[in-house]
């Protein structure tokens, strides 16, 4: 028998392990109200998804008028609250995904996550999902400082280092992710039904049924 390829497999939080996009649209409609404006649906959300929470609602802002100016800051602390408070009420794993982290785990392979997402945030959510003790490492867009979030290779090698090396694959869902593992030299798998916005060129998986496969094909 061939040995599995990868020694590592990466995830992406928000898209990719998770369907966040329903609580991140609410979090983001609640600071809206909050300066009169109306609500967005969660198809004009999802691809402002992906540099994380303040980049997300300041998107939200010029879609609905414009950022107003001196309240962006309290906005987006209103908006960390309410979402922390309601972070797991309409997340939901991808699709087959438990399926594919028992997988990996018959195979060995140690898994983690690196969002742009807080690192707290992230523990939270994946807490309350019941998925935090599935990974090795848990990297936040915090973690290494905010100018190393992805696109930044940096939370990559960060990654492998935790995990003690090897080969590694990193699985997301958006051209933030494309970029930081190319950066860092890694394979990059893209989830077909993820927040991405535009055309990412990397090898893509269109369910989780098809990741192990797809992984044991390069």
């Amino acid at each position: 028998m061939t040995a599995f390829p990868f020694a590592i497999l990466g995830f992406d939080l928000d898209g990719t392990l998770l369907d966040t996009a329903g609580d991140l649209t609410a979090g983001v409609n609640h600071a809206l109200s909050l300066v009169g404006r109306a609500p967005l649906p969660v198809a004009q959300v999802r691809p402002m998804i992906g540099l994380g929470g303040r980049h997300m609602l300041e998107q939200g802002l010029i879609a609905t008028g414009g950022v107003p100016e001196g309240c962006f800051e309290r906005l987006f602390e209103e908006f960390l609250a309410y979402y922390e408070a309601h972070i797991a009420v309409h997340s939901r794993p991808f699709p087959g995904l438990i399926e594919a982290l028992d997988r990996l785990d018959a195979l060995d392979v140690k898994t983690a996550v690196v969002t742009n997402k807080t690192e707290r945030l992230a523990r939270l959510l994946l807490g309350e999902i019941g998925l935090a003790d599935r990974f090795a490492t848990i990297i936040g867009g915090d973690t290494l400082g905010r100018e190393n979030a992805k696109p930044s290779p940096a939370p990559i090698h960060e990654m492998i280092a935790r995990c003690g090396g090897g080969r590694a694959a990193f699985v997301g869902d958006s051209i933030y992710d494309v970029t930081a593992t190319k950066r860092a030299g890694v394979t990059s798998i893209l989830v077909a039904f993820g927040f991405l916005d535009r055309p990412a060129e990397a090898f893509e998986a269109d369910h989780y049924d098809a990741l192990v496969p797809l992984l044991e094909s390069l």
